[in-house]
């Protein structure tokens, strides 16, 4: 059973992916979290952010290993746990930039998809391209939405002290830098079932994907 679920930043994904794999038994990949590790290594290499040759060019050097475990998901670049060092706003501020480099999605897309085929138990995988890009054949595919305003109230309750409205604007900023790029743009699958979180609390969500996931194992 692979599950996919898409959506831009602050509709919940990481939290209801997280919940809903351990709920049901299935691993869980963080995708998003990969982009910001080789971007976290891009940055303490020197490579020029601003130059996307010189991205593609180191693409291919740093080790990314992604623990599968909802309840510990780790991630380390080179031997390096950077599960901490990669949520920085440094890292944040530069990783659509990197992310939107061929060399490095055609890099990440192929350790998500190893990862995924590699699941025994079946796997949740959340992003911003995995129903469209990365597992267009995934059993079940689920887009989540929310308001821009709903979002920047969800992201600037995690960044503790962060300001709403700065927070809204870097949101808007990074959807329309993930759904312009010209590889693997964040998009919803045709075939994927739409969820408006914003009025929703999270265990609400989480209780809709469950349902949806359960559902599709039962064949209905």
């Amino acid at each position: 059973m692979i599950v996919a679920i898409d959506g831009p930043a602050g509709t919940g994904k990481s939290s209801t992916s997280k919940a809903v794999a351990a709920q049901l038994g299935l691993s869980y990949l963080d995708t998003g979290a990969q982009y910001r590790a080789i971007t976290w290594w891009m940055v303490s290499n020197g490579i020029d952010i601003d130059d996307p040759s010189a991205i593609a060019a180191a693409a291919g050097k740093p080790e990314i290993v992604s623990g599968t475990d909802p309840e510990g998901p780790a991630i380390t670049v080179d031997g390096v746990d950077v599960a901490a060092p990669i949520r920085t706003p440094e890292v944040s501020s530069k990783v659509s930039a990197v992310s939107a480099v061929p060399e490095v999605r055609a890099r990440i897309t192929e350790l998500q998809r190893s990862i995924a085929a590699s699941a025994e138990q079946g796997i949740v995988v959340e992003g911003r391209d995995i129903g469209t890009t990365v597992l267009p054949d995934a059993d079940l595919k689920i887009f989540l939405t929310a308001s821009p305003e709903a979002r920047a109230a969800r992201r600037s309750g995690e960044l503790k002290g962060s300001d709403v409205h700065s927070t809204r604007e870097a949101l808007i900023k990074r959807d329309a830098a993930d759904s312009s790029r010209k590889t693997s743009p964040l998009a919803k699958a045709d075939d994927a079932v739409e969820v408006d979180t914003t009025e929703l609390t999270l265990a609400q969500v989480i209780e809709c994907v469950v349902t949806l996931v359960e559902e599709k194992r039962a064949g209905k």
